[in-house]
């Protein structure tokens, strides 16, 4: 897809889906001297491949894991902490971060599972991971994975915490966790809408167009999309050659919140919310990060 687009002549790219889809395509856009601009792809690995070319523009999971760690045992109260991840370039780093963070606190994880990004049947895991009692079981993966976890957890009796940081704030967990969901807790980059900068009136506009319920990167996507036609028009050019300049220093106000890089091409000073379901519902609980962090 990559290759077709920069084949097309396109000026920048919006995009790709997530790490694991935006990682191989920076090579592509890099070689070619194109802008991307990646909405969703939270994997540092994304930013560290060296290439001018690539932006992001929520936090990575550096980030998001460290300050995850922090939650489950400052505020959560942890003390009992299990992990799976799905193997993936997004599961995997983001369940690693997680364990560097409880790490540098002094926790220890009690025990650590591997799935695939396929997997329905939490059923062998979490008989190992009942074994060791844990009171928290740290998920690296996303809404669709974890909702049958959130369900197997609760059919099994157990009473460990279901969290996760990234991939889990959806309405498709909710549909698909129906009431064995409540109680999860998961980190997302970001403000909650009502607190973004713009998200009322973003959200307004989205219901009015498409009459249905924003999901949570929908502002981020937009966002992407407006910061990179900012950086052509500052520019005056849409040749990638004119604009990356400006796209590099740029310091714009968008629907989440100010957007500016580092020279990695990571969003300076991101924030992050810790949600959790309560009435069937994700509730945000409290806003980590930001520039108060910085």
């Amino acid at each position: 897809m990559a290759q077709r687009l920069v084949d097309s002549g396109v000026a920048g790219v919006v995009g790709h889906w997530n790490t694991g889809t935006s990682i191989p395509a920076a090579r592509v856009y890099h070689d070619a001297g194109i802008a991307q601009v990646a909405p969703v792809a939270t994997g540092h690995a994304y930013t560290k491949q060296g290439f001018d070319t690539s932006f992001r523009v929520m936090g990575h999971d550096d980030d998001g894991g460290q300050f995850a760690g922090q939650y489950a045992v400052n505020t959560l109260k942890a003390k009992r902490i299990a992990v799976i991840d799905d193997r993936t370039a997004f599961g995997q780093g983001l369940a690693d971060e997680f364990i560097k963070s409880l790490d540098a606190q002094g926790v220890k994880i009690v025990d650590r599972q591997y799935v695939d990004d396929k997997t329905v049947d939490f059923s062998a895991v979490l008989t190992a991971i009942r074994s060791k009692n844990a009171d928290l079981i740290f998920f690296g993966g996303v809404d669709s994975q974890a909702a049958p976890l959130a369900r197997r957890i609760k059919q099994l009796g157990m009473k460990a915490t279901l969290m996760g940081a990234g991939g889990f704030v959806s309405q498709t967990f909710l549909q698909l966790a129906q009431k064995e969901g409540e109680g999860v807790v998961a980190l997302e980059p970001g403000l909650p809408v009502e607190q973004m900068p713009g998200g009322k009136a973003f959200e307004q506009a989205y219901q009015s167009r498409y009459h249905t319920h924003i999901e949570l990167h929908a502002p981020f996507a937009y966002d992407a999309t407006r910061v990179l036609v900012a950086a052509m028009e500052k520019a005056d050019s849409v040749d990638p050659a004119d604009y990356l300049p400006a796209l590099r220093a740029i310091s714009y106000s968008g629907v989440t919140g100010q957007i500016a890089f580092d020279k990695e091409g990571n969003l300076t000073s991101p924030s992050f919310t810790v949600y959790k379901v309560v009435d069937g519902k994700w509730q945000p609980q409290t806003v980590l990060g930001g520039a108060k962090s910085r």
